[in-house]
């Protein structure tokens, strides 16, 4: 039976290794908001909108699925929030576009990380310089997606602001989730502005 220090030991560490996984997972999926075009300043409460992509039939992403899940998202926020879909005389209009840049990454590895001890009585090229300096390289493709979103007022004919979400993506399974995230992540930055103004 291991004693109670042990035991307290080692769920310390556990929670430590736990804290340092969803750390790690937590930075690589960063969302980043930003706010521009300020044109006007809300100043009235919004109860009805339209999101000109839908009526228009505009796709602004690769994918048709992807584009009518943030169709979605948009309106099903909106509503909840005690707005009305109206295409006839909306009080506020949406439009949202994309930007998807494939990139990529290079990672550069340097395989001997005790260039001085620790493999000496074994490694024979422990010493050679040629592979104590020799640096690896690995490449790694990912997607750097926008998500923009304008929200305007029609009777001013100006921009309330345009919300730009920022993440990356590395791969296609993961893409729609974290392209939903950006959208929700925006439309709750606008809804706060929203009613902070009322």
């Amino acid at each position: 039976m291991k004693s109670p220090i042990k035991m307290n030991r080692y769920s310390s560490i556990a929670k430590a290794l736990s804290l340092l996984i969803i750390t790690l997972f937590s930075s690589c999926s960063s969302i980043d908001i930003f706010k521009e075009n300020s044109e006007l300043p809300i100043r009235k409460p919004y109860n009805s909108f339209v999101i000109i992509n839908q009526e228009v039939g505009i796709r602004s992403f690769s994918s048709q699925f992807i584009d009518q899940q943030v169709q979605i998202h948009l309106q099903e926020a909106l509503e909840a929030n005690g707005m009305v879909y109206n295409k006839s005389q909306p009080e506020l209009v949406i439009r949202y576009t994309s930007n998807e840049d494939p990139r990529r990454r290079e990672t550069y590895q340097n395989n001997n990380l005790f260039p001085y001890w620790g493999y000496r009585v074994w490694d024979p090229w422990m010493y050679n310089p040629y592979f104590n300096n020799r640096n690896y390289s690995t490449t790694s493709s990912y997607e750097l997606v926008q998500v923009i979103v304008d929200f305007i007022d029609p009777r001013e004919d100006k921009l309330l602001m345009t919300l730009t979400g920022v993440t990356e993506v590395s791969s296609e399974k993961s893409k729609s989730k974290k392209v939903l995230k950006t959208t929700d992540k925006i439309i709750s930055y606008f809804l706060n502005d929203l009613n902070q103004s009322q």
